[in-house]
């Protein structure tokens, strides 16, 4: 894939929905401002409206030309046409997921250890999200991984590495030279009060880092 496609990769999070706001309208909102990867990733909620967020989000993407993947679900991944799913380490396995999706689909894999990130890269990969680099406020059994070993995963594999975990903008010049191809945010985006503002600051920050 192209790693241009990873600089500034939103995952979702509707606890940060106003009332009467909908996830399509901060994902467009998002998409506008120019976000250039879309996740959706919803934990507890049931399949049906995974599946009506996963057409609507999919369909938005599309029009705007962003990449749309879906959060550990391969099987909804392929019910809506998405252009691929990510899978963590306890989830389906990437190699399931690739056999599943086909050829073509995107596939990212959670690593967070050199020996995790070249075993998602044999076992099929695109791209690698690495973390949680500043901790995490959506994944509270995450450990916070070391700038250290963000390089070393970097060095080590030759497929694209996303840093993910309480990236925002106070932090994110910490990432500069580590070799990342972007950075994944969650409450950095979905959280800002503007939404557009907030995504446009990420992706100047990103001009000379990424």
């Amino acid at each position: 894939m192209n790693p241009q496609q990873l600089r500034l990769y939103a995952v979702t999070d509707r606890s940060w929905l106003k009332p009467g706001e909908t996830l399509a309208e901060v994902v467009e909102t998002l998409l506008k401002a120019g976000v250039t990867c879309v996740q959706l990733r919803e934990k507890e909620a049931e399949d049906a409206l995974i599946l009506q967020e996963a057409q609507e989000l999919k369909e938005l993407c599309h029009r705007y030309g962003v990449p749309f993947l879906v959060n550990d679900r391969p099987d909804l991944a392929q019910a809506v046409g998405a252009d691929g799913v990510h899978v963590g380490q306890e989830d389906t396995g990437l190699v399931e997921a690739r056999n599943l999706l086909g050829a073509n689909a995107l596939l990212g894999g959670s690593a967070h250890t050199v020996e995790e990130a070249l075993a998602a890269q044999a076992a099929g990969a695109d791209y690698l999200g690495c973390g949680a680099v500043f901790g995490s406020g959506t994944k509270h059994n995450v450990s916070q991984m070391s700038l250290e070993t963000l390089t070393a995963i970097c060095q080590a594999v030759d497929i694209p590495v996303v840093a993910i975990g309480g990236v925002s903008l106070d932090n994110l010049p910490l990432l500069a030279g580590i070799g990342i191809a972007g950075v994944a945010v969650i409450s950095g985006l979905f959280a800002a009060a503007d939404k557009t503002e907030a995504a446009q600051a990420f992706l100047q920050q990103l001009e000379g880092l990424v």
